[in-house]
């Protein structure tokens, strides 16, 4: 330990079966690129769109001047202008992840340095609410006996503190700077795997072996609580830490739209081959058939080439003319719309988190369009739902209801002692406690005496609660404000300071809590020598043990009631306790914490023994803060059909009470059920029974993580797609991205994982879209995001105001500019049938190179930037349906505005081709000529899309009228331009057609001709256009219809029913043993015990024989909670167990 030249010799570990592996350092890397794999690794990603290919061989081709009529510069220019944008976006989208990276959390060690820097082997010092920034094997603390708190919300998304405890001989080392230098111990452990509950290794240092696991391991991600300082020893680094092996490799996302362009881009090439095959052919016959009859006019002896070559040689010729059927510019134009919509995501004021200054960021430019589809949510609840704040909110005491007053926040000022940011509204509880009225004092008293929170007293009258979790905070806290101060405690006492009268009692047991208990109880003995037992747990629980004279009735709805507005409630009782049945009863007890065979169950059974016949007190409410418009923002999803489903590492109850906050779960679901089968057939048992039932319409299932197993994936995603709402506990960071995986393979649908932590980088990078939550469990969600904002109530405008209208727009952008290009293009085929097949195009080269690039780029660009399908989008979250359905562009949809360009081609071909065929000018000159011809096409084909434009626009903005007026100005003003004497004079060679466009256009048959193709085009469209919209009308149309659309009232409903919201406990077993054994003390102090338990001999012997049993779980702890005469266990060696 902590010699990085003999750790980096050292630099792998061999295992019987061959395991190898290489130490790493820290450094986390969330970006794609360096700077020697950037050009590569984009240019690859880049020729992964056939598009891309396509030009480039086609360029190739241009190269060869026998089957080239166009110039080189027409395809290469454009072709290195997209890979330079592309290259370029997506450089600057990695930088901005190698630059946050660099930004992340300074750990220290012996001297500042960033955790990027950190090895193997080193020994850091971690200091209160800092982050664990490796997997550390904790050596010493600042509290005794080595222990210390972490929360592993980021690993597990559970809140509530952790206690880790590291071994005697480290915790000996403190935070003495010289012994921690020296300490040279060797550590030998599994190799790095994903595993979070589990860690198996072995110390060895001074002649003597220990064995490690996972309760002496900080994990990367946790954060040190309730603790000032603590050291570690680096075990795992960087990528090999649990927290990374849990979080899966970086992804190149690609959305639909660009996978299906793939495919229609290879159609559209199948196509272009037909139609140069055809073309080729047609050349060989007219060779044959009609060429032949130029060799005298040529001047050839013989045929030079035969008719067979020179239809291979047309097929390549046209294979470049009509390459504008995919023009490369359309990549050009979808990367600088997907840029204008990620600055409208970053630029939107409505994302805008004032509190922490946080805006909204679009941390990739390839995805806006899909975020228009999605139909999976997966969300994380701890820090994305929820704040992780709870507030005492009411409580009520004998029947009469507190908190329901909404009167000025209550003056707490006559305590010296209160909590400064506690607010309550309700001073009708304030004046009971003033009027001593028994009950009120009882009820406040048992709030401070029944927990587990350690109190600090930094400065005189300053305390600091270190609470396991929230709630127990919440709780206490309230009582302290009320005049009830949990000041201070020992193995033995509890001090609190009532009404400002310090007053001690005498700690006799703590009856802990457990899952199946779901309630906590203390023993103590007052100051007047009266025994008291207090309790509080779920009122499901306490009521069935309540004495038969106790009321229940007068409970009961208030207890509905708060269930009704999501509020987690807590029932509290106590209980007088006779002095000789507690005699009787401790030496049961004594007799059952002794046991060596089901100690567990003896000891619960003893505490169900004393619990019974207790009174009630009353009940307290506590708000588990959500974020602010969740469950708004989740009824407005729901509305989009979009289906969310809850991945949490919490437990059940938890996860179900937030079901519940959240408008997920609702009293009509009367049919919830969950998966607790053990084993894979019994869950397989449970999904077929569910699944052949599906009839009654079950609505919510609740998944745990052991039914994610190969074999039941398919029936396991056929049950759960039922259901209306899927809540995942117990779930690990790699089983979420397991989850997300299962529906994205067998439902194809899109999905969207949102989250705030390290545990849910997984399932971000898994799914389509990853929104990172710029929250309170730092940055690693945000750094591994596509999209991130501070509130997830802004994702219902994420999804239905930018999601949808950038689906729209690039759908309609990609008909239009498929429809614009085949009616383009396929001028030149119908033109091959009259010019020989000679590869001759009818427009002249500089309207081929301009035409995309000039004349038509500016307003499809406007459109595919500004325009808006509704107003209405968060008022009707039912038009966000087409996305999901794929109903705006698909193949479909492809070949419809394929079809209508092919049409519009012959037309604007054809119609002037009859016209001219016995038009005369005004002097009677004949009009036809080559030029004139192509000139007249050109100007109907520019105004006819414009026109098309114009129809398919449905938000007319300034810039739109700008860029297509603006657009047609300028054609014409380029057009006369390169026919005017002065350029011929300058180019003589590049512009020889001097005054065509002058000498066509001032013809009003001309004009007429060009009316006439424009009305034939358009005409037809407009009038399907609205048929459609009377017939079969879109849910557009029908928003856009009703008159003074009112808003939806997405509030949460109020629930009246008798299901009560979970118990406000997230509480974990085994702290009532810390507090008594006084290991978690500051100033560890002497037992008074009146009821000593036993003596450390006979301590030290039940650890004995434990050994020798083999229930090991007994030799290190004890697991009952009564207050016992403390003593200092003794670190057991592998060479004690070996000896034993």
């Amino acid at each position: 330990a902590n010699d990085r030249d003999y750790n980096e010799s050292q630099n792998y570990y061999i295992y019987i079966f061959i395991c190898i592996f290489f130490f790493q350092d820290n450094h986390i890397k969330t970006a794609k690129y360096n700077v020697f794999t950037f050009l590569p690794i984009n240019l690859f990603e880049q020729f992964q769109r056939f598009a891309n290919a396509y030009f480039l061989v086609l360029l190739i081709l241009q190269l060869i001047p026998e089957i080239s009529s166009l110039s080189w510069f027409t395809t290469i220019v454009p072709l290195v202008l997209v890979l330079a944008i592309t290259a370029v976006k997506d450089a600057t989208d990695d930088y901005v992840r190698i630059y946050s990276n660099g930004t992340n959390t300074i750990c220290f060690r012996l001297q500042n340095e960033k955790w990027m820097n950190v090895r193997v082997g080193d020994i850091i010092k971690l200091e209160n609410n800092q982050f664990v920034a490796a997997d550390l094997l904790l050596l010493s603390s600042s509290e005794p006996y080595g222990l210390c708190y972490i929360e592993t919300a980021e690993l597990d998304g559970e809140t509530n503190l952790k206690v880790r405890q590291a071994l005697t001989v480290t915790s000996d080392l403190g935070d003495d700077v010289a012994k921690l230098a020296d300490f040279n111990g060797e550590v030998i452990c599994e190799p790095p795997n994903n595993k979070l509950d589990k860690f198996t290794g072995t110390l060895f240092w001074k002649d003597n072996k220990y064995p490690l696991d996972n309760e002496k391991m900080l994990l990367r991600g946790c954060v040190l609580r309730n603790t000032e300082w603590c050291f570690g020893l680096v075990i795992f680094a960087g990528l090999q830490t649990k927290l990374m092996q849990n979080c899966g490799r970086t992804k190149f996302k690609r959305t639909s739209i660009d996978k299906l362009m793939n495919t229609l881009v290879l159609w559209i090439f199948g196509f272009l081959i037909c139609m140069g095959i055809i073309l080729a052919i047609g050349n060989t016959i007219w060779e044959q058939k009609v060429g032949s009859n130029f060799w005298e006019y040529l001047q050839w002896k013989e045929l030079t080439i035969s008719a067979v070559f020179s239809g291979f040689l047309t097929f390549w010729s046209y294979v470049i003319i009509l390459n504008t059927v995919v023009p490369i510019s359309l990549y050009v134009s979808v990367e600088v719309l997907r840029l204008g919509h990620s600055y409208f995501i970053n630029w939107d004021r409505r994302m805008y988190y004032s509190r922490k200054a946080t805006p909204a960021e679009a941390r990739t430019t390839t995805l806006n369009e899909e975020l228009g589809q999605v139909e999976f949510i997966f969300s994380d609840k701890t820090g994305t739902l929820t704040q992780n704040i709870m507030v005492f909110n009411k409580c009520s005491i004998n029947g009469k209801t507190y908190g329901t007053l909404k009167t000025p926040c209550v003056d707490f000022s006559f305590n010296p002692l209160m909590d400064r940011k506690f607010r309550f509204h309700d001073s009708s509880l304030v004046e009971a406690i003033k009027l001593e009225e028994p009950l009120v004092q009882e009820f406040f008293r048992l709030l401070a005496l029944c927990h587990t929170i350690m109190p600090e007293e930094r400065n005189e009258g300053e305390l600091v609660y270190q609470a396991q979790s929230p709630d127990e905070g919440a709780l206490v806290t309230a009582a302290r404000n009320f005049g009830f101060v949990f000041r201070s405690r020992t193995p033995e006492t509890i001090t609190l300071y009532e009404m400002g009268q310090a007053v001690t009692y005498q700690l006799l047991a703590i009856l802990d809590f457990n899952n199946v208990r779901k309630r906590m109880s203390v023993i103590v003995r007052n100051p007047k020598g009266q025994l008291k037992l207090y309790s509080k747990g779920a009122d499901t629980i306490l009521f069935d043990r309540l004495d038969p004279r106790c009321k229940q009735d007068s409970f009961s709805p208030r207890l509905k009631e708060f269930a009704g507005e999501g509020l987690r409630t807590l029932a509290l009782a106590y209980k007088d306790l006779d002095e000789d049945v507690f005699d009787e009863w401790m030496k049961k007890l004594l007799f059952a914490s002794t046991a060596l065979e089901n100690r567990e169950e003896k000891l619960g059974a003893l505490y169900e023994e004393i619990e019974q016949g207790m009174m009630l007190l009353g009940a307290t409410a506590i708000e588990d803060k959500l974020q602010e418009g969740v469950p708004e923002t989740i009824a407005c999803l729901t509305l989009a059909n979009i289906k969310i489903w809850v991945l949490t590492g919490d437990k059940l109850e938890t996860a179900m009470n937030i079901g519940y906050s959240c408008n997920m779960l609702r009293d009509d679901m009367n049919e919830v059920f969950i998966i607790s089968g053990h084993t894979m057939v019994e869950v397989r048992q449970e999904l077929r029974v569910r699944f052949n039932h599906q009839r009654t319409q079950f609505v919510c299932c609740y998944l745990k993580a052991h039914a994610l197993e190969a074999d039941l994936e398919q029936i396991l995603v056929d049950v759960a797609c039922l259901c209306k709402t899927v809540i995942c506990c117990r779930v690990t960071p790699l089983q979420k991205a397991l989850v997300v995986e299962l529906i994205k393979r067998h439902k194809r649908a899109v999905t969207l994982a949102i989250g705030d932590g390290a545990n849910d980088v997984s399932m971000i990078k898994t799914a389509h879209i990853g929104v990172g939550i710029s929250g309170q469990e730092g940055m690693q969600a945000v750094l591994a995001s596509d999209y991130s904002f501070a509130q997830f109530r802004y994702l219902q405008r994420l999804l239905l105001v930018h999601g949808r209208w950038s689906y729209h727009r690039m759908c309609n952008f990609l008909c239009y500019f498929f429809y614009k290009n085949f009616a383009f293009t396929l001028v030149h085929f119908w033109y091959g049938f009259l010019c020989g097949f000679s590869a001759q195009t009818v427009y002249d080269q500089w309207f081929i190179t301009l035409f995309n690039i000039v004349y038509t780029s500016l307003p499809v660009l406007a459109m595919g930037l500004f325009d808006q399908v509704s107003l209405y989008s968060l008022r009707y979250p039912n038009l966000y349906r087409p996305g999901q359905l794929n109903q705006l562009f698909n193949k479909r949809k492809f070949f419809t505005c394929t079809l209508q360009g092919v049409c519009t081609s012959f037309i604007l071909f054809f119609i002037p081709y009859g016209a001219f065929m016995s038009a005369v000018r005004d002097d009677g000159a004949h009009i036809s000529d080559q030029q004139a011809f192509a000139v007249t096409i050109a100007t109907s084909l520019v105004i006819v899309v414009s026109a098309q434009i114009g129809l398919d626009t449905n938000y007319w903005t300034a810039v739109n009228h700008f860029f297509i007026w603006g657009s047609l100005a300028v054609y014409f003003a380029i057009l006369f331009a390169m026919h005017s004497d002065g350029i011929f004079t300058i180019f003589p060679n590049q512009f020889p057609f001097i005054g065509t466009a002058r000498n066509s256009l001032n013809q009003k048959i001309v004009w007429l001709v060009i009316l006439l193709t424009t009305v034939v085009c358009i005409m037809p469209m407009v009038a399907v256009r609205f048929i459609k919209a009377d017939l079969y009308p879109t849910h557009t149309d029908k928003a856009s219809r009703r008159q003074g659309p009112q808003e939806q009232n997405f509030r949460r409903v109020r629930r009246t029913s008798s299901r009560r919201s979970a118990y406000a406990f997230a509480h974990q077993q085994g702290y009532g043993e810390l507090i008594t054994s006084g290991k978690n003390m500051k100033i560890p102090t002497a037992s008074t015990s009146t009821y000593p338990l036993s003596s450390p001999a006979r301590g030290n012997s039940v650890v004995k024989n434990s050994v020798v049993s083999g229930t090991t779980d007994a030799a290190e702890t004890n697991s009952t909670g009564f207050r016992r005469e403390s003593d200092q266990n003794q670190e057991v060696t592998v060479e004690d167990l070996e000896a034993r």
